[in-house]
C-alpha cells in the first residue's frame, strides 16, 4: 500500500522570494506557492516569475509543490498557467480556487491544457464557496485528473456569514461534506486554515479535530504552525503497536481457521486490518521522510 504524507500543506505567498527559498528546509510535507489572495494585483507578474524560478532552482527534496493561480474567470489566469506551461520544471499540482460546479472544474482543465501545462500535472481545487459545497459530490468525480480538494474556510465564513468559533460548528456540514466527498472518489482532502497565528491550543484543537473529521492534513499560513499539524496528522506510537498487534493477530486466526478474530478484547474484521495497513504505510512513509 502507497500513501503519500500530506499532513501539513503551507501557503507560501509567491511574491515572497525569501520565503520561496525558506520553504526548501520546512518539515512541510506539501507547499502551496500562491499567485492568488497572498499576492496583491500590483505583485501578481513578479510573484509569477519568482515562482518559475524557485520551480526551475528547485531544492525542494521530497516536498510536494502546488501552485495556486488565480480565479479562471479572472485577467491573470491566461498568463499564470502559460508560465507554468512554459516552466523548465513543472508542480507537481494546480490548485484551482473558487470553483462552485462540475462545468467549472472540467473548464479548468480545458484551460490548463489549451495553455501547454503537462498533462501529469495534478489537479487540485479549493472549497470555499456555498455553493461549491453544495455540489461538492459532482466537483469531486468532474475529471479524473483531480487529486484532493483543500478548504477554503475564510472565504466560506466571509459569504456564509458564520463565525470562526473554537469548536467550528458553523462548518461541520461543509467539513463532513467535503471528506465524504472526498472518500466516494478516492481523492486527499486537506482542512482549512487556522487564522491566529499565537494561540497554540487552538491551533492543536483544530489539527485533532480536522484528523478526527478524516482530513489528511491541515493548509497553514505559517511555518510555526508545522509542529502542530505533522504531529496530529501522524500515527502515533500507541495508534502503530496496535495496528502491528490487529494485523498479527487477524493473521494467526485466519491460519488457524477461526472465523471469528478477537484481538486484545476487541472484535476484528477485514475493514479494520485495511485500516491498520494503512496506518503503518502512513509511518513507514512519514519516517522515510523525515530520515
Amino acid at each position: 500500500m502507497s500513501v503519500r504524507p500530506r499532513r501539513s500543506m503551507l501557503y507560501m505567498p509567491g511574491s515572497n522570494p525569501r520565503a520561496l527559498d525558506k520553504a526548501r528546509s520546512l518539515p512541510a510535507d506539501s507547499l502551496i506557492l500562491d499567485l492568488e489572495d497572498s499576492v496583491s494585483p500590483d505583485a501578481k507578474q513578479q510573484a509569477r516569475e519568482q515562482v518559475v524560478a524557485a520551480l526551475e532552482e528547485g531544492g525542494y527534496g521530497h516536498r510536494e509543490i502546488i501552485v495556486r493561480i488565480n480565479v479562471m474567470d479572472g485577467e491573470w489566469v491566461a498568463d499564470d498557467l502559460a508560465a507554468i506551461a512554459n516552466s523548465k520544471a513543472r508542480p507537481d499540482g494546480i490548485l484551482v480556487p473558487k470553483v462552485s460546479t462540475a462545468l467549472e472544474v472540467e473548464q479548468a482543465v480545458a484551460t490548463a491544457d489549451m495553455a501547454g501545462c503537462d498533462t501529469g500535472i495534478d489537479i487540485w481545487i479549493m472549497a470555499e464557496t456555498p455553493q461549491c459545497i453544495l455540489n461538492i459530490g459532482e466537483l469531486a468525480s468532474a475529471h479524473p485528473r483531480l487529486k484532493g480538494i483543500v478548504l477554503g474556510t475564510s472565504d466560506l465564513a466571509k459569504d456564509t456569514r458564520v463565525r470562526h468559533t473554537p469548536d467550528r460548528m458553523g462548518f461541520i456540514a461543509a467539513l463532513n461534506l467535503c471528506v465524504y466527498a472526498a472518500r466516494a472518489n478516492g481523492l486527499d482532502v486537506i482542512d482549512g486554515v487556522q487564522l491566529d497565528l499565537d494561540d497554540e491550543a487552538a491551533l492543536e484543537a483544530s489539527c485533532i479535530q480536522g484528523r478526527d473529521l478524516g482530513f489528511d492534513g491541515k493548509s497553514l499560513i505559517h511555518p510555526k504552525q508545522l509542529a502542530a499539524a505533522n504531529k496530529a496528522f501522524a500515527p502515533s506510537d500507541a495508534e502503530i503497536a496496535t495496528a502491528r498487534e490487529l494485523i498479527a493477530g487477524f493473521e494467526q486466526a485466519e491460519a488457524q481457521g477461526k472465523g471469528v478474530v478477537v484481538v486484545n478484547g476487541r472484535l476484528v474484521e477485514a475493514l479494520h486490518v485495511e485500516e491498520a495497513q494503512r496506518c503503518l504505510a502512513l509511518a513507514d512513509a512519514i519516517a522515510s521522510l523525515e530520515a
